[in-house]
């Protein structure tokens, strides 16, 4: 239970960021399941299969890295597969109150769980999500902010500058 982490986001694209808070994490644990999780209150630019198709692509040499897709609870998802850990990214731009609070529901929900802390490198303390899909949508150069195999599956996915949600 301990050598297995959790680390769900909605990855609307995974970036550099993301890989930084992962390959540390890595460090960590032996093994890492990359969690492509629904948040009802976004709006994701991919679908949550274009999501998954993206990760497992991009992690397919990675044995080390599982990439899965959940639409709960992110506990009932840990508790299902006997993962003790979640993994969570800290940026300085306020999202440790936000990520405090998660942690400290989850925990309630699911004692078992921790909830171990990364924070951003600082190469990457900016680079959100939303701002790469923003730039990539004002036509905008996304190469320094999301790994090459991301880049490349989204202009795979892309016609005339918008993703082709399938």
């Amino acid at each position: 239970m301990h050598n297995h982490a959790l680390y769900a986001g909605t990855f609307d694209p995974f970036t550099h960021g993301h890989q930084d808070i992962l390959n540390r994490s890595l460090k960590i644990f032996d093994h890492v399941t990359v969690l492509v999780a629904v948040s009802p209150s976004k709006k994701p630019m991919f679908t949550a299969e274009q999501r998954v198709e993206m990760l497992r692509n991009h992690f397919k040499k990675q044995k080390n890295v599982e990439v899965d897709f959940w639409d709960g609870l992110l506990v009932d998802y840990a508790k299902k597969k006997k993962i003790g850990t979640l993994i969570r990214g800290l940026r300085p731009t306020g999202d440790f109150e936000i990520e405090f609070q998660m942690a400290a529901m989850n925990h309630k929900i699911y004692p078992q769980i921790e909830t171990v802390f990364f924070m951003t490198g600082g190469l990457n303390y900016f680079v959100s999500s939303s701002l790469v899909r923003e730039i990539y949508q004002h036509k905008g150069d996304i190469s320094e902010f999301v790994p090459k195999a991301i880049q490349d599956f989204i202009k795979k996915t892309a016609k005339n500058g918008k993703v082709e949600r399938k």
